[in-house]
């Protein structure tokens, strides 16, 4: 369960930087900012409860590393972020940190 937990908690990481972003337009700004608070309190939230069980490091480099490459993912796609073969083998990277970390737990 604990897993679950730090799946969702980064999931949520998600959540948070994508309300910052939509909130620095005025027409969305309180939406933004509502789902921000939201989202980040459930992030930590999530994060608490999974590292009941997980151990404090690599509980925060998944949650963190989720959200790092799901942000970047959010921006390519839906806010124009640039997109460079680099830019991918980075995230790339990141997501095989996380994956050695939980298959070295």
């Amino acid at each position: 369960m604990a897993w679950f937990y730090l799946i969702l908690a980064g999931l949520c990481e998600i959540g948070w930087v994508f309300g910052l972003k939509i909130s620095q337009d005025n027409t969305t700004r309180l939406l933004g900012i509502l789902m921000a608070a939201v989202f980040i309190g459930a992030s930590g939230l999530l994060l608490w409860l999974a590292q009941r069980e997980i151990p404090i490091g690599t509980s925060y480099a998944v949650w963190t590393g989720i959200g790092a490459a799901g942000a970047f993912l959010v921006g390519i796609l839906f806010f124009g972020d640039p997109a460079s073969l680099s830019r991918y083998l980075g995230v790339l990277l990141i997501i095989v940190g996380v994956v050695t970390l939980k298959l070295a737990h």
